[in-house]
């Protein structure tokens, strides 16, 4: 058998209905579609509600860009940090106090002052709060990020907002 002896089974197949070619075949006059309303007339555009006003009109235009490699930190201030009353802040302890959530970056800034010593540990430190930690004797340690290059978040632009 080759592929020009392949034939499609007795009836699979049928000749489409042509419509609307006048009164005198079975398709003529109003060719199927019933008698006045919108639907017997031209075709409804695509994405029309009825009147109601369409999806497309009722979400935000969404501007601008939203980049998929941003790296967001969980901020905390030395006043909290002071509020502890421990000498060695890790972000394990700040996730244990609560001031933090599990597997979050933590990024230390400069709100507040320290009368103590302190060793704190994490991903990120602005450089006031490095300045104040320091000088009260205290050390910073800054952690390695879990990641050598951000993967992109899944979806498009706008779905990442």
């Amino acid at each position: 058998m080759k592929l020009h002896d392949l034939k499609s089974p007795e009836g699979s197949t049928h000749r489409r209905k042509i419509v609307g070619r006048g009164i005198a075949g079975k398709g003529g006059k109003t060719a199927g579609r019933g008698t006045k309303g919108q639907k017997a007339r031209r075709q409804i555009p695509a994405g029309f509600e009825g009147g109601q006003l369409p999806l497309l009109q009722r979400i935000p235009k969404l501007k601008g860009f939203t980049n998929p490699f941003r790296v967001e930190y969980t901020p905390v201030n030395l006043d909290a940090l002071g509020a502890l009353g421990v000498s060695d802040v890790t972000p394990e302890l700040l996730v244990e106090r609560g001031l933090a959530r599990k597997k979050d970056l933590v990024k230390v800034l400069g709100r507040g002052t320290l009368k103590a010593k302190m060793n704190v540990s994490a991903h990120r430190f602005s450089a006031s709060a490095r300045a104040a930690i320091e000088s009260a004797g205290g050390t910073t340690t800054e952690l390695p990020l879990p990641f050598a290059v951000r993967p992109p978040a899944a979806g498009n632009q706008h779905q990442n907002r």
